[in-house]
Parts: C-alpha cells; sequence; structure tokens
C-alpha cells in the first residue's frame, strides 16, 4: 500500500515539497492519476479522451518524476504529450496551441535543489489554484484512488516545440529594430538559456551569458533572482561589462528580472508600467491587470498611455482567469509575473526580455533614464515579510488604526491615502505577513511610514 500522500505539498498555486521525504515517485504518479481525474471532471468528459501536456525542467529528481507522473496520467487511458525539458511556459504554450485538456509542469520553480513539485493548468492554460483544481487533487488521492482498469491504457506522444515556441514568442516585436545592445544574461542554470538564449542570439545582441547551461545542482547561485544575494553577480556583471542592460531568471524561467545600465535592480511594479505603456502605444484603449501591492505608478501610468486598469489579487491563478474576464491585454505583478492575452493569457519570461529589448532599441534614453521619472515620484518600500502568530488580528488592528482612510479586501487589506498607500496579506503558507507599501512624498516619508505599520504587525 503506497504511503499517505502529505496534505502540506498541497500549494496555493501549485504542488511542492521536498524531494524524497514529501515527494517521490510513487506520490509523483498518485499526483498523475488525481490530475487526470480531476481534469476529466473540470472538463466533463472520460479521461481516455484527455489529452494532457507534460514538461519537466532540469532538476535532478526531474526525469524520474516526469516519468512517474506520466504512467499515472496514463494510467486510466489519458494520452500524454511529452514536450521534454522545457521552461514553464512552454508548457503552457503547448496547451494552448495544441487545445489540451491540461498540462503538468515538473518543476519546483525557483526553490533551492533539494525541492520538487509541478505545476498544473487545465484546457486553455488557465492554471489551477487552491480553490479549484489543487485541493481536489488532495482530496482524490487521500480518499483512495481505484483501481486503473487493466484493459485501459493511455499513451504518449513525444513532441519537439522549441522552434515553433521560439517563433511565436518572436511575434510580439519587430526582430529588426533591435539594435546591438549590450545585454548580460544569467540564466541562473535553469532553463532560460535553451529557451531564450537562440532568441536573444538572432537579434544580433552582444550578449554576455553567465550561468546560462542548466544544472540541476545550481553549483553559482539559486535560481530565485528576487533574493538580493541571488543578484548580486548580475548586477556587478552589468557594471563592470559597461552594458545597456542585465536580464536575469528563475529555475524554470517563467520569470525575468532587469537590471538597469547603473547596475540598479528595476522593481517589477516599475517594470509592469513602463511594458503597459509600450504595449498601449502598440494597441491603445486597452485593459491591463496589476496587484494590488503595486504601484500607483502602474495605474497613472495606463491612464496616460489611454488604456484602462484594474488591480487584482497576486498569484498566476487568478491573474490568467481575470485576464480572460477582462479581456486584458497585459497583467503584471510586483514578483516579475508577466501575462500576455495573445500568449493564452500565460506568463512568459521570454516575451518581456523581448520587449525591453525593443524598447530599448526605440528610445534614446538609457533604461535608467526611462525609470528615473518613476523613482523620483514614486517611492516604494518593496515587499517586507514579519514574521506574526496571529494573522487576522493584526489585519484588525490595522484596520482600526488607519480607519480614515479608503480600504480594500480585494487580497488582505488596503489602505488608501491620496498621498500614500499600503497593502498587507498573509501568507498562504507560512506564518507571515507581507507588507507593501508606497509614499508619493519622498523616500523618507515612505520609511517613516513604514516603520509605522512595522510597528503594529511586529508588536
Amino acid at each position: 500500500m503506497p504511503a499517505p500522500v502529505p496534505s502540506e505539498i498541497f500549494k496555493a498555486y501549485d504542488i511542492r515539497g521536498l524531494y524524497g521525504s514529501q515527494i517521490d515517485g510513487d506520490v509523483a504518479e498518485s499526483i498523475g492519476r488525481a490530475f487526470a481525474l480531476v481534469l476529466s471532471r473540470l472538463g466533463d468528459k472520460p479521461v481516455a479522451e484527455l489529452r494532457i501536456g507534460l514538461g519537466r525542467d532540469m532538476r535532478l529528481s526531474a526525469p524520474e518524476l516526469a516519468a512517474r507522473y506520466r504512467k499515472g496520467m496514463i494510467a486510466d487511458g489519458a494520452t500524454v504529450v511529452d514536450a521534454g525539458q522545457v521552461g514553464s511556459e512552454m508548457l503552457y504554450y503547448l496547451v494552448g496551441s495544441r487545445g489540451l485538456d491540461g498540462g503538468l509542469m515538473c518543476t519546483a520553480s525557483h526553490n533551492p535543489k533539494a525541492y520538487t513539485g509541478a505545476k498544473l493548468v487545465k484546457r486553455g492554460a488557465i492554471a489551477l489554484s487552491g480553490d479549484e483544481g489543487i485541493q481536489d487533487i488532495r482530496r482524490t488521492i487521500q480518499a483512495g484512488l481505484p483501481e486503473p482498469d487493466a484493459a485501459v491504457r493511455g499513451g504518449v506522444v513525444d513532441v519537439e516545440i522549441y522552434g515553433e515556441f521560439q517563433a511565436a514568442a518572436l511575434n510580439f516585436i519587430d526582430a529588426s529594430a533591435i539594435k546591438p545592445l549590450r545585454v548580460v544574461v544569467d540564466g541562473g542554470n535553469g532553463m532560460a538559456g535553451p529557451m531564450v538564449g537562440p532568441l536573444l542570439e538572432q537579434l544580433g545582441l552582444d550578449l554576455v551569458t553567465a550561468y546560462w547551461t542548466p544544472n540541476g545542482e545550481f553549483p553559482d547561485h539559486e535560481p530565485n533572482p528576487l533574493l538580493p544575494e541571488n543578484r548580486e553577480f548580475i548586477m556587478r556583471k552589468v557594471v563592470l561589462e559597461g552594458a545597456d542592460l542585465g536580464i536575469a531568471w528563475d529555475g524554470d524561467a517563467d520569470r525575468c528580472f532587469f537590471i538597469d545600465d547603473t547596475g540598479a535592480f528595476v522593481d517589477g511594479d516599475f517594470l509592469t508600467a513602463l511594458l503597459a505603456e509600450s504595449l498601449l502605444g502598440k494597441s491603445p484603449g486597452e485593459a491591463v491587470l496589476y496587484d494590488v501591492r503595486a504601484s500607483r505608478a502602474v495605474a497613472d501610468t495606463v491612464t496616460r498611455a489611454g488604456g484602462t486598469s484594474h488591480p487584482n489579487r497576486v498569484g498566476h491563478a487568478f491573474f490568467k482567469t481575470r485576464m480572460r474576464d477582462e479581456g486584458a491585454m497585459f497583467g503584471g505583478e510586483v514578483s516579475g509575473h508577466y501575462y500576455f492575452r495573445d500568449f493564452y493569457c500565460a506568463d512568459s519570461g521570454t516575451i518581456p526580455a523581448l520587449l525591453i529589448l525593443e524598447l530599448l532599441s526605440s528610445q534614446d534614453r538609457t533604461l535608467s533614464e526611462l525609470l528615473d521619472d518613476f523613482r523620483s515620484t514614486y517611492f516604494i518600500s518593496g515587499e517586507v515579510n514579519s514574521t506574526v502568530s496571529d494573522g487576522p488580528a493584526k489585519l484588525t488592528a490595522i484596520e482600526e488604526r488607519y480607519g480614515d482612510a479608503r480600504i480594500g479586501h480585494l487580497d488582505g487589506v488596503s489602505v488608501d491615502y491620496d498621498d500614500w498607500h499600503f497593502n498587507v496579506r498573509t501568507s498562504n503558507t507560512e506564518p507571515l505577513m507581507r507588507l507593501c507599501l508606497e509614499s508619493l512624498v519622498s523616500a523618507e516619508d515612505m520609511e517613516r511610514r513604514r516603520d509605522e505599520i512595522l510597528e503594529i504587525i511586529r508588536s
């Protein structure tokens, strides 16, 4: 009898845990079977009629676990369309472009090498979430999976999608307009090298590559550029090389992060504003989503560019669904997820890189100069995390303290004044409270208000 599957691996946006102790081959096979059964219910069609995409990243455990996910999915008759080793957005592309019933990406994204997991989507490359799908998989497993019918077996179709994916990504820009910019790229030994590398090479850039070969040992640094220690290298390298730009990707390469020509990190909300302005210049009047943590730079820029902006809950499952509901052209999160309607409303680490290269090629200003107006107008704290034992009580205390403000509950608590605002949210997975604050007065005003709220949270 297989060991029980731990409940804690089923997260708000994906499945993730330690390889061996939390997720092993048996657990992966059970997840694969349950995923097919859940897709069958969601799509109201027999498992034997399902076509499910499969991809895996460069983690050392990925070949073994992807094979077990595949075995589970075909056990009740589904057909698996296996793309092999790819970036996560390539799995989304596979599901969207082939009209598949769903897809499973064997990845732990930006986590350290001891982790593994799965990102899961249904038809249309719409992500499953804890609210819909992921907890259904947990319940299906824990209720006891039925014995598969030995007479019913699915099949596997192996596909190669690098070429067509790269061609589709290139359609987002005018490749002939790209100038020979000097660009430092840091793949973090993840999937960016093979996925994005060929595109950058054909654009005639002066590339300086680092950690560009997939390696699940992550010998150089963890594949999470949001952590300051993991981006120190590329920030120094941009300055040392006199580069126009630096771009770093996370492990499964569905997020990219930018370093300007001075070696400074570009905050995700400012990058969202730049991308929105550029895209609205090509397609005026469109809708843009941004997350509740973001700087007002996003909404202000979208309004100036003639678009409509909508705040949204944090998390890719919520963004992909809302983008379809609003018909939004583009969406951005401060965490480096950027979503595109013409890419099945999925997030991509390739398309933003191409769009920023196109933007810089069309401007007479450097990236730091393009960001100057934002940095001198909007003073942001970034996300500040605090350990708390009673998150709901802290949220209540904050609402009472700032009761004269405009209060929103789209995601956590958002408090808005005319010249400053903040959002506080509790973590889905840890005893943490996350604060993002912005002042439109000064950096000093931001710091004072940030510290005032942290005192309430941490008292």
